[in-house]
């Protein structure tokens, strides 16, 4: 990894490059209002809860649509990461619980009940959970990636912006159809479609699915002399919309999963020397070590390891939403309803060796209900929003903890948490000039935070448990408890000016603040302070930036500096003040960020066919000072997952073959800088900068059917994508990104 400075040019050099932004776009106004012998298309997107043209969105804002979404085989929200620089989305155990992480700030969290510091909304419903979050992609419109805080318009939990799913709706415009599938290595297949039915001019129906399978994992468990990691997913979606009038339209979607997978295994890494250890071995950080029984894992191979638990990852889910909007004239009167269901139960070897150290097993069932009521309008010269919100959760989790191979004994870990939220926003946007407006937002949200939970030693063996020195045959013993509820009521807003020199050209600023909700830590504890409550975190993100489209050039970009001054930042600590050391919720204090963004698509007009997309994320992450129950951490640190470079690369190209067919060929790549994983920036669990290479190559006949080959991960890069070094017990594990995959895919389409 490089040292703590390795970004650290000072905020004069990103005012500079805002400023060298500016000018750039101002050199290419007038160009850009030429008549132009092709046109770039305008991307419509809903970030500020109503339809606009990027151009007309003074933040910054990635869309990913249906076409592109397909093309490059967006299967999980973890996908895309590859399309948005300085956004990056990865998976806390291998194949399952993908933590978003935006300009550097995430929550980088396993457990149900906590909330996500990057809001995830299917169809405009908040997903509270980060169990919720893990779910196969199918039948989209688009996907938008918001950066900075949001919480004007999406509320509490979105300190470092909104992930915006989308799906395909009804169409009154007549019936149509759709089917995809293929199969792939580590015996893959899949199959999609949807059907679209208008029953009359004013009702129609949509119904969609999809099924996963994969019959080989991608890791091989030496001690069952079998694969694990495999997969089985079914997803059905069903929607109805109804034109009630011609003003008032209403959308209900009920939508099903059902999991039956496989958790995969992380690579074990041991940290003791062994009894005779070579002179040249050090420990830790070799592959020679071992941890406190003795285990060594030497065979350097991150896909194979001896694990000790039942790897089931089972998900049954349903879902319902019922959106309502009328139309009065001078506004328009938005309800949003949602309701989840969700059990899951799966099992995980957080030691990544034979011995029952720290084995899991995870029940979880969440029920959540919200709804959320807007009326927007627009007068000559000012848009204008007013809403409220209120949202109920509740989490029940059960956590089998299984240590007899080194304390003796297992655990129960349980919580019952209820979190109730209600907010009221408002936000305008007022032309002060023809060419300048001023936008201003403001939420005020009330929360209530429940909590009962604790861990229990169940004493399971003789002679007794080593966690609380109980003989066997003892009654379980309760170590950790808390019953304990939280209030908070807090303010986001947002202030900023939009100012268009030429109507392809947007150039905005804006200051705004954003608030993420303190909680509760629910993982295996030995002591009840380890549970106490951490408390919420505060982000004020100024930001400057600008988009242009450049039709004559068949250019379109985007540039954007950013600075966050981020307070009580939440992350995993160490704590070794009980008999278990654990990694557990709590903040740490201050930090700093700031960076640049910058997007840009090419389709030049002198080579029909041809379409480069590309973007760069530049990011300087540094914490103060803390102190943690392993001692004091020197200011400095860079924050989790936050890499200093990122940056994405997609070329494709597509030409006639012969009079009625058409191919496509398209390579893309993202890079990803060094990263650490943990707010002590321990080396043993860093990504070192690795690149992730895809490519695809298609025959098609217009939009009627398709044919494919694809791959993924070409170059089989290994990059660690989540780790814990637990020093104490003598052990850690990394889990890795997916090695290569390849496959052949088609499509058909009916009109």
């Amino acid at each position: 990894m490089g040292d703590q400075g390795r970004s650290a040019r000072g905020p004069r050099a990103w005012l500079a490059a805002g400023a060298g932004l500016m000018a750039l776009a101002m050199a290419g106004t007038a160009r850009a209002e030429d008549p132009a012998p092709a046109e770039v298309d305008a991307v419509v997107v809903t970030a500020q809860k109503r339809a606009q043209d990027t151009l007309d969105v003074g933040l910054n804002v990635s869309v990913v649509d249906a076409g592109a979404l397909r093309q490059n085989r967006v299967t999980q929200i973890s996908d895309l990461s590859a399309f948005t620089p300085n956004v990056d989305i990865k998976e806390n155990m291998p194949g399952i619980l993908p933590v978003v992480t935006i300009r550097g700030v995430g929550l980088n969290d396993f457990s149900a009940t906590n909330n996500p510091s990057a809001g995830v909304y299917v169809d405009e419903v908040y997903l509270s959970s980060l169990a919720l979050m893990n779910f196969d992609l199918f039948d989209l419109e688009r996907m938008e990636a918001l950066k900075g805080p949001q919480g004007t318009l999406y509320g509490r939990n979105s300190t470092a912006g909104a992930i915006n799913i989308v799906t395909a709706k009804p169409s009154f415009g007549g019936y149509a159809a759709r089917i995809a599938g293929g199969f792939g290595n580590y015996e893959s297949a899949d199959l999609d479609g949807w059907v679209n039915v208008p029953v009359s001019e004013i009702f129609a129906l949509r119904f969609s699915g999809k099924l996963a399978r994969q019959d080989e994992g991608f890791f091989f468990d030496r001690g069952r002399n079998d694969d694990i990691g495999r997969r089985d997913v079914k997803m059905v979606r069903a929607q109805a919309r109804w034109a009630a009038t011609e003003a008032t339209d209403i959308l209900l979607k009920a939508e099903a999963q059902q999991v039956r997978s496989q958790v995969g295994g992380p690579e074990f890494f041991g940290l003791l020397p062994p009894p005779g250890a070579p002179a040249g071995l050090v420990c830790p950080g070799s592959p020679g070590c071992m941890d406190f029984l003795g285990y060594r894992d030497t065979d350097g191979d991150p896909y194979k390891g001896a694990w000790s638990v039942d790897p089931t990852y089972d998900v049954d889910q349903r879902a319902v939403t019922l959106r309502m909007e009328h139309d009065f004239g001078w506004g328009t009167l938005t309800s949003v309803t949602g309701w989840v269901d969700f059990q899951r139960q799966w099992g995980a070897d957080t030691d990544g060796g034979p011995f029952r150290q720290t084995d899991f097993v995870e029940h979880d069932d969440i029920q959540q209900i919200s709804h959320e009521l807007r009326l927007a309008g627009a007068t000559e010269k000012t848009d204008w929003l007013v809403g409220a919100f209120i949202s109920r959760d509740r989490v029940r989790m059960t956590y089998d903890g299984d240590l007899r191979d080194l304390f003796n004994t297992r655990t129960l870990t349980f919580t019952d948490q209820v979190s109730k939220s209600a907010a009221v926003f408002g936000n305008i946007e007022h032309d002060l000039t023809p060419t300048l407006s001023l936008i201003a937002g403001l939420r005020y949200t009330s929360e209530e935070k429940a909590n009962i939970g604790g861990d229990y030693d169940l004493v399971s063996q003789c002679p007794g448990s080593a966690l609380t020195g109980a003989p066997c045959g003892s009654p379980p013993i309760l170590m950790a408890f808390v019953d304990e509820t939280i209030d908070d009521q807090n303010w986001s807003w947002k202030l900023g000016l939009n100012w268009k020199p030429g109507p392809l050209t947007l150039i905005y600023a804006s200051v705004s603040q954003g608030v993420k909700s303190g909680g509760f830590f629910s993982g295996v504890a030995s002591n009840s302070a380890q549970l106490k409550p951490y408390e919420p975190e505060t982000l004020v993100a100024w930001e400057a930036g600008v988009k242009q489209r450049l039709p004559a050039w068949g250019l379109s970009w985007s540039g954007s500096v950013f600075f966050y001054d981020y307070s009580d930042v939440q992350t995993f600590i160490r704590d070794i003040s009980g008999t278990l050391p654990i990694q557990r919720l709590g903040n740490v204090g201050e930090a700093t960020i700031y960076g640049l963004d910058l997007d840009a698509r090419w389709t030049p007009t002198a080579l029909p066919g041809l379409d480069v997309t590309a973007g760069l994320g530049l990011l300087h992450s540094e914490l103060g000072g803390f102190i943690g129950s392993g001692g004091p951490v020197a200011k400095g640190n860079e924050l989790p997952d936050a890499p200093p470079v990122s940056f994405n690369l997609a070329v494709g190209y597509s030409f006639d073959v012969g009079e009625t067919l058409k191919a496509r060929v398209q390579v893309d790549g993202r890079y990803a800088d060094d990263m650490f994983k943990d707010a002590v920036n321990d080396p043993l669990i860093a990504t070192e900068g690795y690149w992730v290479w895809n490519a695809r190559a298609s025959l098609f006949s217009g939009s009627d059917w398709e044919v494919a080959i694809w791959g993924k991960n070409l170059a089989d890069e290994e990059y660690v994508t989540q780790g814990v070094n637990n020093l104490p017990l003598g052990v850690g594990f990394r889990v890795y990104g997916a090695p290569r995959t390849f496959g052949v895919s088609f499509s058909k389409s009916f009109q």
